[in-house]
This record gives structure tokens, C-alpha cells and sequence, in this order.
């Protein structure tokens, strides 16, 4: 068969980038831009008459006009959008509303308009498209690709399809792409994940596979059914397995794990979709970050993360961004949402062009003391511990404050850790954990060197804790993962009747 995908896909993706490099080298004016299209769009909608839309002259205006909002601040606009009344957020109706769980809202309605669709589309082609256009690499193209993800089945609702983002993104599928996707639609809909896994594994195991997408710890759970299911590391059941790709976790904590059960090293591209946009993407295999993607239908306003509770908090533009400062992403897009904030924190580590990092959510820290712990340093905390004592393999971990032990003393930062290989010696990795977050945390530092807290304490969890955790809560498989950190015991509670 002549490999017609990889051929083509050269030239497309040299096409591609050169359109890119186009507004990277002008970040500003290309936000300004969708700044004034957004505006236009949206000035006769009930949101834009309710915030003077057409008196706005400047993004200063904008921000006195329009507040800072989450999903509950809007609800009462998207309660109508969702009872079918046009012009509300966005001219006329939504094509699809993303349906996502909240961890205070229930589930929430994320409106996808026809003019934000293909964005979501796109961003996740031209991952592809760069990663082909700087190495050269496009073989895997001709080859069976599998996308782990929701089921791509829908309900309407006032005239509007209403499924979860992966399922939705399935129906768009580019042709070209469609006869060597993998699974097949049916198991796709199948709603039971460990049902839908098998039958996935069913279907992928005699095929040549080259590219495997998904969330890193239900990829790993998948790797995990091959292995037990042919005794194979995943090298010798896909030896043309060559490019992973994935998004919505840290991949650091997972990473030794994954490799090892593939047996080998592959390429890698990490990508940062979400509902209300595809907001970037890994651009490079040689530079770090993930591309912020500035012509995708979206104006970004960022929020310097300390001061994100404050009763007036800034909030600056693309161009008025610092390097390795934590800011909070608030979103406004050509799909209705307005000052949304998403809830996701990021750094930004190049400016020419504009790349970022992931560093946690701004809700999901431990600050029972003061000390305002976030995602990213406990991450950085773990894998220094697991470099330390490099046989150790972390399947997942959580965190949570224990105020009151029932054991008396000092209260304490409790680690929840289900290991697939434990390390040699866990009183040692116990120490480097809590050194090193020491070290990255000057408040948690102060509080134990001031005897406000003790030194962390690691939990170490059965096999399979995590996946049986969320079973319980109905949310195995998809789109659904554990948060890093917490603030109070919820979790913690749980997790505890899975302690070895």
C-alpha cells in the first residue's frame, strides 16, 4: 500500500507551521484582535447589552465592565442557553454543550459554539503536524492509531447535542484519519470502562499500532491489561508503537512507569485541551513548554496566582506576562464565556514564542496552615524522591493536611502513594520528598523548621487503590483523574480503607 498519509503530511505541516509563525511573531496584536472580533460578535447577546459591550474601547474598559467569573458566577446565563433561548452568551444556540463534572458545581454545561469547534479540532492536528514538521516523522500516520476517550454517544437537549468533550471531538474526525482509527465506534460507546477497555484491548492487540492517545494513568491501565493479558512488555505487542500522546495530567509522576511497561522510549507529545478551548499544545521535542495557542477564537487575561482571592486581583495580557510567575487562565471565547476563569494555573517559560507549563489548579492546594502548597511542587518533591531511589515506580499519589492526628503531636502533610514497585527504602524517599518540598516552599519550610508542622508522612496504598477509589465514585476511565491535592480530608477519607 503507497503510505499516502505520511507523504502528504510533510508538505501540510510545513504549510501549517509557516501560518503559525505568523502570529507568534505578533503575540499582541493578534489577541487584539480576537479581543475586538469577540466584542463585535457579541455585543447584541443578552451578556453583551448586560455589560455595555458596545461602549467598551479598551481592555481596561473590558475589565471594569466584565468581573472575573467560575461556572457558578455564569450559571444563570448558560441555565438559559441550556433551556434553548438564543443570543445569550454567543449569537444563536450552541452547536454542543461539553459536559464536565465540577467538584462544587455538579456537572457543568460548557457551551461549544460553530465557530469554536474547529479550534478544538485543529489544535489537536497541529500537535501532530509540528511534531511531523520538526522531526520528520510521519510514518505512524499510515499505521492504527487508538484516542482513548469518552463515548461519543449524545443526548439533545432544547435542540442541542450534549456529550462529554473527547465524545464530541470523535465526531470530527478527518476522514483521511477515520479508517485507521482505533476502537471502533461501537466500543467507544460502551460505558462501562473496564468492559470498554477489554473490548479495546480486544480489538488493538492484532493490529499494527503507532500512535496511543489518552490520559497517562488510564494509558497505564491499558499497558497493564496487555501485559497481564500476553506476558509482553508493550515493545513486543506494538513494535511499531513510536509516538504517545497525551494530556490533562503531569506526565512526570507517571513517566518511569509507562516506560517500562512499553519497554522502551517513544516520542512524546503533551497537549492542553479543555472545554472551553484547546489552549496548547507541545510544539517541540528540543524546547520546553506547550505553545499557547493565540489564534484559536480566544483572548486570555492571566491573574498573578497570590493574588487570585483578592477583592481587585490584575489582570494582565499576554504581552504584560512575567517568565516562571504562577498565574491563574482566565478565558474569553468565541463560544460565549466571559471572564471565565477555568480554574487551571500555568507558567510561562519562553516569550518568543509564548510557551507555558501546567503547575495546578488554583482551588487545589494545601493551605490548612498557611503554607499554600500547589501541584507543581509536590510533583517536582515526588520525582525528586523517585530519581533518588530510581527502582521506585509511582502508579499515583494525593495529598491532603491531617489538622488533628488521631495519634497526637503535630499535624502533618499526609501523602497517599499506591507504588507498582516500592522504594528500597522508605524512610530515606519519605525525607527526600519532604526535604525537597522544603526547599521549593519557603512557608511549608518555616513551618516545620518553626515546629508548626511535622515532617510529611507517606501512605502507602494497596495495589489498585486508585482504580477501585474511582469506581466507587463512578468516575473510572475517560476523562476523569484523581486531584493532586486537597484541602481538607474527603479524599483522604477514603483513600485511607485502601492503606496497606
Amino acid at each position: 500500500m503507497v503510505p499516502i498519509r505520511s507523504v502528504l503530511a510533510r508538505p501540510v505541516a510545513a504549510w501549517m507551521v509557516s501560518k503559525r509563525r505568523q502570529w507568534e511573531r505578533k503575540p499582541a496584536e493578534i489577541q487584539e484582535y480576537w479581543f475586538r472580533k469577540l466584542l463585535d460578535s457579541a455585543q447584541n447577546t443578552e451578556f453583551g447589552r448586560n455589560h455595555y459591550f458596545k461602549d467598551i474601547r479598551t481592555q481596561a474598559d473590558f475589565r471594569e465592565a466584565v468581573p472575573v467569573r467560575d461556572y457558578e458566577a455564569l450559571k444563570p446565563y448558560v441555565e438559559k442557553v441550556t433551556h434553548g433561548e438564543p443570543d445569550i452568551l454567543w449569537p444563536g444556540k450552541p452547536l454542543y454543550f461539553a459536559k464536565t463534572s465540577g467538584t462544587t458545581s455538579g456537572i457543568k454545561y460548557i457551551p461549544l459554539s460553530h465557530e469554536s469547534i474547529g479550534f478544538h479540532i485543529n489544535g489537536a492536528r497541529d500537535a501532530l503536524l509540528s511534531y511531523v514538521h520538526e522531526t520528520g516523522k510521519s510514518g505512524f500516520l499510515d499505521k492504527k492509531l487508538i484516542f482513548l476517550s469518552g463515548s461519543p454517544e449524545m443526548i439533545v437537549k432544547h435542540g442541542i447535542h450534549v456529550g462529554r468533550l473527547s465524545g464530541i471531538v470523535n465526531h470530527h474526525v478527518p476522514g483521511y484519519l477515520r479508517t485507521n482509527q482505533l476502537p471502533s465506534w461501537e466500543t467507544n460507546c460502551i460505558d462501562d470502562w473496564e468492559t470498554k477497555l477489554d473490548r479495546i484491548i480486544d480489538e488493538t492487540l492484532p493490529q499494527p499500532m503507532s500512535l496511543i492517545s489518552g490520559i497517562p494513568p488510564w494509558v497505564q491501565m491499558y499497558f497493564d491489561r496487555i501485559i497481564a493479558r500476553t506476558g509482553k512488555q508493550i515493545k513486543d505487542v506494538f513494535p511499531e508503537f513510536q509516538l504517545f500522546v497525551y494530556g490533562g495530567v503531569n506526565f512526570e509522576p507517571y513517566r518511569a512507569k509507562l516506560f517500562d511497561s512499553i519497554g522502551n522510549k517513544v516520542d512524546s507529545i503533551e497537549t492542553y485541551p479543555a472545554s472551553e478551548g484547546f489552549i496548547a499544545y507541545q510544539d517541540s521535542q528540543i524546547h520546553p513548554g506547550l505553545l499557547l495557542l493565540l489564534n484559536q477564537g480566544v483572548y486570555y487575561e492571566f491573574i498573578p496566582a497570590e493574588e487570585f482571592f483578592n477583592e481587585n486581583p490584575t489582570r494582565v495580557s499576554i504581552q504584560d506576562v512575567e517568565i516562571g510567575k504562577n498565574y491563574a487562565v482566565i478565558m474569553n471565547t468565541n463560544a460565549g464565556l466571559w471572564g471565565y476563569n477555568i480554574g487551571d494555573t500555568v507558567k510561562f517559560v519562553s516569550k518568543d514564542p509564548y510557551r507555558l507549563v501546567v503547575t495546578g489548579r488554583i482551588k487545589h492546594f494545601i493551605s490548612a496552615f498557611g503554607e499554600h502548597v500547589i501541584g507543581e511542587e509536590v510533583e517536582k518533591a515526588m520525582q525528586y524522591a523517585v530519581e533518588r531511589q530510581p527502582e521506585t515506580r509511582v502508579v499515583e499519589f494525593t495529598v491532603a493536611p491531617q489538622v488533628t492526628p488521631p495519634e497526637g503531636g503535630l499535624p502533618y502533610h499526609e501523602w497517599f502513594v499506591e507504588f507498582d514497585q516500592p522504594p528500597g527504602d522508605l524512610t530515606k524517599f519519605n525525607d527526600d520528598v519532604d526535604r525537597r518540598l522544603t526547599e521549593l516552599n519557603v512557608y511549608y519550610d518555616d513551618l516545620i523548621t518553626g515546629s508548626i508542622l511535622r515532617k510529611l508522612k507517606i501512605t502507602t496504598l494497596r495495589k489498585a487503590a486508585f482504580i477501585d477509589y474511582m469506581k466507587g465514585q463512578g468516575k473510572l476511565g475517560g476523562q476523569n483523574k484523581v486531584p493532586r491535592l486537597s484541602n481538607d480530608r474527603k479524599i483522604a477519607e477514603e483513600l485511607k480503607h485502601f492503606a496497606e
